[in-house]
């Protein structure tokens, strides 16, 4: 069978997927989240809590309950149904890692997890560091001037 051949039957049973049905589902999930993460800021702002505090309190409150979803194997699933609305913000981050603890745990605290746990969010990292400390420079030289 030649490439053209086969390439053909390939796309004839390749499932077509619908990508505005996607972009609309990851928008409104992705917006529901942020959505929520307001408006848990907002409820500890009216207990007393300081904006700072209260914006921090938000992001572990959402990596706790990520982990959480992941540990016990929900989180994969509402990902499948919610696409990336549920993986660009932070809950993604942290679902990265747990995966790769949950993953790698059999083979050890050292060799599995120790090594294999940012696979996932080690090319995220690196790149925040390196853009933060381009940035920097960036804005020391033209302060300099």
């Amino acid at each position: 069978m030649d490439d053209e051949k086969y390439k053909k039957i390939v796309d004839k049973y390749t499932p077509k997927e619908n990508k505005i049905k996607n972009y609309m589902i990851s928008f409104i999930s992705g917006g529901t989240m942020g959505f929520l993460g307001e408006l848990l800021i907002k409820l500890l702002i009216e207990i007393g809590i300081e904006r700072e505090k209260a914006s921090v309190l938000m992001i572990i409150t959402i990596i706790f309950i990520s982990v959480l979803l992941t540990s016990i194997g929900v989180f994969s699933k509402l990902v499948r149904k919610l696409r990336s609305g549920l993986l660009i913000p932070i809950s993604g981050f942290a679902h990265s890692i747990e995966a790769s603890f949950i993953d790698y745990k059999s083979e050890g605290w050292i060799k599995g997890v120790g090594a294999s746990a940012f696979h996932l969010a080690g090319s995220v990292i690196i790149t925040g560091v390196v853009a933060s400390i381009s940035l920097a420079l960036i804005r020391i030289m033209v302060g300099m001037l």
